[in-house]
């Protein structure tokens, strides 16, 4: 970046961040062109735009990852040179990345001190940092068990421990990336309670998220980017919902229930996948499914509602066959091709593959790439010995398995279309659309049956619409499809009936005509929502 220029003087106290004729290039692809963005202190500001607009670049050059080819930033009115984040932090800007940047062996306030400790001897730094950090937590609000091991605290803690990190390094300046990507509907309501607290004691904030209802809820004013440039920018009271989405991917956005729907006359066929008394306990004893049941027909989208930490993910991974339960049997498949499974002896994954079931896990970096690979690699994991990729010998035709992911690619509309580049260089919404597209084009057969968790998390509205579609197709063309998801709009938007999970437990069962937020929301508390008939869980 050249030497900072003196930003232009102007009326009224200066922008707590000025970034003026931002261009930021990666090979190819040009990540941020010319861009301007001024942040008045002490107001929460949104970024808001497609997955690879650019808004992540942006503000890694703001906390000095990344430098910008050109360009110059200011902050408080004063231009400022940042090579890195120690530079950043110095100047007041604190960053709480999407990915915690966490010890996990360690404790709260052993990672609060790390790179702070101040003096050669812990002890007595730790009784130190610990009074400051008890009259931090009672001035913000952010409470956090300081001697709990980061392992053992549940994310909404470990989100309040990176903010009450950058608060404790003197951040003025609080950039957020994607904060309620992972939290619960509760955990996020709290967090938005903290958040307000923080600006009002005078902390400028800015909020990376695809979620435009908390922009509209939070913000003063938002930045929309496309395509690396800005394309609106202004106070939300001047916008609406609508026009940010149309702002963001250049056209009108169809979500929610009237986005699609079946023909009046579909009717679900043959029940492709039944589970039927489903038991399993944790490491320490912990009962996480008790007795769940349930049956996935052709032709329907199952959704599984329930607050986070009821037995949703637990029961996912039962069904793709990446856990085993204590007891309980699973039928896949119809008629003579019909497979039966109990505790003793398992479905696996390879053999859930064979038998067409497919799964998009909730967590794609944990479990559905692998990030140091090339996209290529990623894009055919557990398919790898599929005849179409592997010779008899069992060598890889990698040429092969380039060219099929370059398909995938134009078809699941992943950007940059580049097989070659590494998976962890794809925006969130990129790496999804790559995870689907792996699972419902198998090479050999498409899957009659597929389980997808958390299928938009830190995904943009253009991305939203488009993996939507894809769910609805599968429906369409008679597949069955089992949809975990913590956000009851995409609940609502995309199932035929909902199961909702409580304490490890089946809830209740309702069809989609009959869910409302409230219906929902009492079977989620563990209340009735009301009559409606359960489901045979049987198979066909």
């Amino acid at each position: 970046m050249p030497t900072p220029q003196a930003p232009t003087p102007q009326a009224g106290p200066p922008p707590a961040v000025l970034m003026q004729g931002i261009n930021k290039r990666f090979g190819a692809v040009q990540a941020n062109r010319d861009v301007r963005l001024r942040v008045a202190a002490g107001t929460a500001h949104g970024i808001v735009g497609e997955n690879g607009a650019g808004k992540s670049t942006l503000m890694s050059i703001l906390y000095g990852f990344y430098q910008a080819d050109s360009g110059t930033v200011a902050i408080d009115g004063q231009p400022a040179l940042i090579p890195g984040a120690k530079e950043a932090i110095a100047l007041g800007i604190g960053m709480v990345h999407q990915h915690f940047m966490l010890v996990e062996p360690l404790s709260a306030l052993d990672n609060i001190m790390l790179g702070a400790e101040g003096h050669w001897r812990l002890n007595p730094a730790r009784a130190r940092v610990r009074g400051e950090l008890l009259a931090l937590m009672q001035e913000t609000g952010l409470q956090v068990r300081l001697d709990a091991a980061v392992e053992d605290l549940p994310v909404g803690e470990r989100q309040r421990l990176e903010i009450l990190k950058a608060l404790y390094r003197g951040a003025r300046i609080l950039i957020l990336d994607e904060p309620t990507a992972v939290l619960t509907p509760q955990e996020t309501q709290a967090l938005f309670v903290t958040l307000r607290r923080l600006r009002e004691t005078g902390i400028t904030l800015l909020l990376i998220t695809h979620k435009l209802g908390e922009i509209m809820a939070l913000c003063d004013a938002v930045t929309v980017m496309r395509q690396g440039a800005v394309v609106f920018d202004g106070p939300i009271a001047e916008c609406s919902l609508d026009q940010l989405a149309e702002a963001m991917v250049g056209r009108r956005v169809k979500l929610g229930r009237d986005a699609a729907v079946p023909p009046p006359d579909a009717k679900p066929g043959a029940t492709l996948l039944a589970a039927q008394d489903l038991h399993w306990r944790d490491a320490l004893g912990v009962v996480r499914l008790a007795g769940v049941s349930l049956a996935l027909r052709a032709g329907e989208i199952v959704g599984i509602a329930g607050v986070s930490g009821n037995g949703q993910s637990e029961l996912l991974e039962m069904l793709a066959g990446m856990a085993t339960p204590q007891a309980g049997m699973l039928v896949l498949g119809t008629g003579a091709a019909a497979r039966s499974f109990e505790a003793a002896c398992w479905l696996d994954p390879s053999t859930a593959r064979r038998l067409g079931l497919a799964h998009v896990p909730e967590d794609r970096h944990r479990c559905g790439m692998v990030l140091p690979f090339a996209a290529w690699e990623s894009a055919e994991l557990g398919y790898q010995r599929s005849p179409r990729f592997a010779s008899a010998w069992g060598w890889m035709k990698h040429a092969v398995m380039r060219q099929s992911t370059t398909d995938m690619m134009a078809a699941y509309d992943v950007r940059p279309r580049n097989p070659d580049l590494r998976s962890s260089k794809f925006s969130g919404g990129n790496q999804q659309k790559l995870v689907l597209a792996r699972e419902a084009l198998a090479p050999e057969t498409p899957p009659s049956v597929l389980l997808v968790g958390q299928p938009t998390r830190g995904v943009d509205i253009g991305a939203i619409e488009f993996i939507h579609g894809r769910l609805r197709a599968m429906r369409d063309a008679g597949g069955a499809v089992l949809l975990v998801s913590s956000e009851l709009d995409e609940i609502l938007a995309l199932a035929d009936r909902v199961l909702v999970m409580d304490r490890g437990r089946i809830a209740g069962e309702l069809l989609i005509a009959d869910c409302t937020e409230a219906a929902l929301g009492r079977l989620m508390a563990g209340a009735e929502a009301g009559p409606a008939a359960p489901l045979s869980a049987t198979p066909a």
